[in-house]
């Protein structure tokens, strides 16, 4: 995994609430188990008519060339819905790093933080701060210091990560790497059992 510490970017927002993980990837798309190539299927059923590549909703935030970043802004309760582990490879794959949300689902949280994929939560009314910034304005994303900001105003919020997934991300550690980091130390501590 790519470790995480500071990102500043522009962001994409996107504040439909209650976005559920068959919206972020539909089921139709989950025939592969390697993490690659899910990008392109990102909100599939609302970047497309008729699932048709060659037609694509212009009026849809993915598909207007003028927002960019690797921070995607969505409503309250992203993730729900089913357990699907593509959903944050669907992010990643596309290009985001953090996701901000008011609230997220609980299993759609861990599958994001398993992933490298940053879900970062705010408060309703800091969500709404962000969605009133004009575009291109961007936004500050600590990690070490569990800080969000916005850049333009200097607004600024702290939020709750687990201390084991912030070191993993910080490193960019999956568990058997985390496992691997701290090899000695659980050598050492076979020996005191022996």
């Amino acid at each position: 995994m790519k470790a995480i510490k500071h990102i500043q970017s522009t962001f994409i927002p996107l504040p439909e609430e209650n976005i559920d993980t068959d919206q972020i990837i539909p089921a139709r798309f989950l025939k592969s188990t390697s993490r690659e190539g899910f990008g392109k299927n990102l909100f599939r059923d609302w970047r497309y008519y008729h699932n048709d590549e060659a037609q694509p909703k212009m009026d849809f935030i993915l598909n207007k060339p003028e927002y960019k970043g690797s921070i995607l802004v969505a409503g309250k309760n992203f993730g729900c819905g089913s357990s699907r582990e593509h959903a944050a490879w669907s992010l990643l794959d596309y290009g985001f790093n953090v996701v901000i949300s008011s609230f997220f689902a609980d299993i759609f949280k861990n599958n994001a933080l398993n992933n490298g994929v940053l879900p970062v939560r705010v408060s309703d009314e800091f969500l709404q701060k962000i969605f009133r910034l004009e575009n291109g304005s961007t936004l500050s994303v600590a990690l070490e210091n569990q800080t969000i900001t916005i850049d333009a105003t200097g607004d600024q919020e702290n939020f709750d990560i687990n201390n084991y997934k912030k070191t993993c991300l910080l490193n960019g550690y999956d568990d058997i790497d985390y496992l691997l980091s701290i090899k000695e130390d659980i050598i050492n501590f076979e020996k005191t059992l022996a």
